[in-house]
């Protein structure tokens, strides 16, 4: 047993989880991708490429390191691998990257609409909105950079343009809460539109209150990732 095996258990469980949910598109499809970081190490565990997630086994998966060298796996790695690799880099408090093609977050991504802070639990999540990340094609270094330039918000969720959304937490189990959550007020968002009827939005400074508490977790993590390694 590799001692990666846990933490590719812990994919595979997520990414089951997101294909019956219809994350991932069709049922039968490859759409999406699921990483999360090996604690102490520079590399994560990550999804391979085109292959259809009811019919991966934990040999399937791959383990890669922060220059992107395959260490463990007999398939390649996702074409979304540098993407996962850029968010692991950019944001430190960051543990685990889920990139869906969930339906109703992709609604908003093909509108090109962010979708705002809601509900409470919304903006303790995502806050303070859901943005667009602007289209590039799949694997492009044009698609990293516009991921790049947007993670400086610290937000948990993102839409990205004409293609799915990207979610991102301290641990899997948590980007995967955010990609329901995600879902769940795209789903709302949208219906509440099609009544015409004015919507309503936190009042502040509820939003910016709520946003304080999640960088006060997101500072507690890179504090305790300061604490077991060295800066990346």
């Amino acid at each position: 047993m590799s001692r990666y095996t846990p933490y590719k258990r812990e994919v595979l469980e997520a990414t089951r989880t997101l294909a019956q949910q219809g994350y991932f598109g069709a049922q039968s499809g490859t759409g999406g991708n699921v990483s999360v970081l090996i604690e102490g190490e520079q590399r994560i565990v990550i999804t391979p490429s085109g292959m259809p997630y009811g019919n991966l086994s934990e040999d399937d998966l791959c383990v890669v390191d922060m220059e992107q060298r395959r260490i463990e796996g007999p398939h390649e790695p996702s074409v979304e691998m540098p993407m996962h690799l850029a968010v692991y880099r950019h944001r430190r408090d960051v543990n685990a990257v889920v990139h869906t093609h969930q339906p109703y977050a992709s609604v908003f991504a093909v509108l090109n609409e962010p979708i705002p802070a809601l509900f409470d639990e919304l903006a303790v999540s995502i806050v303070p909105s859901a943005e667009v990340i602007h289209y590039a094609l799949s694997g492009s270094p044009e698609l990293l950079a516009n991921v790049v330039s947007k993670l400086d918000n610290r937000c948990h969720c993102y839409l990205m343009q004409n293609h799915g959304a990207l979610n991102i937490g301290s641990s899997l189990k948590k980007a995967v809460q955010y990609a329901e959550l995600l879902e769940k007020v795209a789903a709302i968002y949208w219906r509440a539109l099609a009544t015409g009827r004015p919507l309503t939005l936190l009042p502040e400074p509820i939003p910016t209150a709520l946003f304080g508490l999640v960088t006060g977790k997101q500072d507690a993590e890179i504090a305790r990732k300061d604490r077991l390694e060295p800066k990346r």
